[in-house]
């Protein structure tokens, strides 16, 4: 039990609740409503096993980087308390599950299979070199709700996809919005081991700055996604919701003062995330 109590804490397993929400959203669109327990089960599955690859995958591509930084040298497999083997087993058994569950959702969610694993294996590796890594991170992350939709559709390049396409664009810059906050707190760590980050490239405040851009993007494209599916006041009433809970996001997280990130991180991102999942369900089953 103490193995699993350190392998679920080294995934984070318990921000599930602000991954899984938007690829839920993706889902309910396609359905416009709610798709049939097949579709939400292989569906559950395969976001819970794509995270756990990604996450499982991370901590041991960066685990040197990890040792070396004050904030994450207490994780698990950095101090030792759960071994390399332990992730690598996580890796290729949530590997396994996530190709399994793209072949029971049908032959378009396994055809575009190759080109996920490449972004969730692949976005680890972009600190090293460019510091638009936020906004691939993000992007990475958008293929969430896009998988979802394709899952229900088995369709993504028709003029009746574009949900699924502004999905993708709003779940990147909210991710990037927010993980431009989060890596405020590693400026000197990334400078000093030579890690490309926008914070340690351009200073703390421009960063800040981009991520309201960024979400104030996330929220137009939240507007453009309720005109294009005729979303009804309820989804209306969970934007204006998101709307303030970006604001107040912002106004806690200062270029002086960094000590609310966790909460503006973890915290209000979850109620964002819920937030917009059930008044989008709501909505949909209000028709």
């Amino acid at each position: 039990m103490r193995s699993l109590r350190l392998f679920l804490e080294m995934i984070k397993f318990e921000h599930t609740v602000f991954a899984l929400p938007f690829a839920y959203l993706g889902m309910l669109l396609a359905a416009e409503g709610w798709p049939t327990w097949y579709q939400f089960f292989w569906i559950t599955v395969a976001m819970v096993s794509a995270r756990t690859f990604a996450m499982s995958l991370n901590r041991l591509v960066d685990l040197p980087y990890d040792a070396r930084n004050p904030r994450t040298a207490g994780r698990p497999l950095v101090t030792g308390a759960l071994r390399p083997a332990v992730a690598w087993i996580a890796v290729f058994v949530s590997l396994s599950v996530f190709v399994l569950s793209a072949w029971m959702l049908g032959p378009l969610p396994f055809r575009l299979l190759p080109l996920a694993l490449v972004f969730l294996a692949g976005y680890h590796y972009t600190k090293r070199f460019t510091w638009l890594s936020h906004f691939i991170l993000g992007f990475t992350d958008g293929l969430a709700p896009m998988g979802a939709w394709v899952a229900v559709r088995n369709s993504l390049f028709t003029q009746e996809d574009l949900p699924a396409w502004l999905l993708l664009v709003i779940v990147t810059l909210w991710i990037a919005g927010f993980d431009l906050i989060y890596a405020c707190q590693d400026v000197e760590v990334d400078r000093r081991d030579g890690l490309y980050s926008i914070p340690a490239q351009f200073g703390v405040a421009a960063a800040l700055r981009l991520s309201s851009l960024c979400h104030v993007g996330m929220v137009l494209g939240l507007v453009a996604l309720g005109f294009i599916c005729a979303l009804g006041w309820p989804y209306w009433v969970g934007l204006v919701l998101c709307s303030l809970l970006l604001v107040y996001e912002h106004s806690i997280v200062k270029p002086d003062d960094l000590s609310r990130v966790n909460v503006a991180f973890f915290n209000v991102n979850g109620y964002i995330s819920l937030a917009l999942f059930f008044s989008t369900l709501i909505t949909l089953l209000w028709r």
